[in-house]
């Protein structure tokens, strides 16, 4: 869980500007050097439906661009002082410039907010944040309420890890278990089971029973524990785990905000078998999260 850097795309709105303060909370418990982003589109993007000459259309990206760069230096410049922070501004497909820029600079973390608008922002997930969650190969932090801390709010006390038992769950628990240790955070382990019946048995009076359907779901949580455990005592941890049957983003996102978590942390490659799926509801888990949430 490399942390030694951290970038973050920029558009100025008051999402990215939340995701800025979670970096700087970052960068105090982590000494993380901090990789401040904005792209500009192509010139044919921002003035396609404009008839101008080529020389003139150049001039006007030119200023375009040297007001960006002018905005960059100074966006959260007291918060984000130059020892700690890069600024740069680069010209293409929004997406593909961050993923590109992350791999480039060896980013162990992209910080973007979802940008979701209006009372229904919980069911929008954003083109570029989407793009870059499918593409990028580090980690991704993202979340909706990214507009609401202040720079001295944000805390780590809580991370809660989502396992899904995919490929991916190691990796997630070795994020999750280093991150929580470093930031001195306690951490919790959850899964949700899928409600999936049981045979149901005749009861002594010859009526059905759903004794089968119990027995079912027993065997299947203690066949989930005894996974988990072997997971945790290869990575070392000994985090309390909740087993809860239910739609698996919301009762992730439940138990995590039962449990008052300060970060949500999820698999986000992993292919599941039929104990989880987190995968196809990855985006469903940022959205309804009350909490930021690590696509691992």
């Amino acid at each position: 869980m490399p942390l030694s850097r951290i970038l973050v795309p920029v558009d100025f709105s008051e999402r990215s500007m939340g995701a800025a303060r979670y970096a700087e909370a970052l960068h105090d418990v982590f000494a993380s050097c901090l990789t401040l982003l904005h792209v500009l589109p192509p010139p044919h993007y921002e003035f396609g439906a404009m008839e101008l000459a080529g020389s003139v259309l150049e001039e006007q990206f030119r200023n375009r661009a040297e007001l960006a760069s002018k905005d960059l230096e100074n966006f959260m410049a007291e918060e984000l002082p130059a020892p700690h922070t890069q600024r740069i501004v680069r010209e293409g497909d929004p997406a593909g410039v961050i993923v590109a820029l992350a791999h480039e600079s060896g980013a162990g973390l992209i910080v973007m907010p979802t940008h979701g608008y209006g009372p229904f922002r919980r069911f929008i997930l954003g083109s570029v944040t989407a793009k870059v969650l499918h593409d990028a190969d580090c980690p991704v932090w993202t979340g909706v309420h990214m507009e609401t801390p202040s720079s001295h709010a944000v805390h780590f006390r809580q991370v809660t890890a989502a396992i899904d038992l995919g490929s991916q769950s190691e990796r997630t628990l070795m994020w999750a278990a280093r991150f929580a240790q470093d930031a001195g955070a306690r951490l919790a382990l959850v899964h949700a089971m899928p409600s999936v019946p049981g045979r149901a048995l005749p009861s002594p009076e010859g009526r059905p029973s759903d004794s089968g359907d119990a027995d079912f779901r027993a065997r299947a949580e203690a066949g989930v524990r005894q996974e988990i455990a072997e997971l945790q005592q290869r990575i070392a941890t000994d985090a309390p785990l909740h087993v809860q049957s239910g739609d698996p983003a919301r009762t992730v996102c439940d138990i995590a905000s039962d449990l008052e978590s300060d970060l949500l942390v999820i698999g986000r490659g992993s292919a599941a078998g039929v104990f989880g799926r987190l995968r196809a509801n990855a985006y469903s888990i940022i959205r309804q999260s009350r909490c930021p949430v690590v696509s691992v």
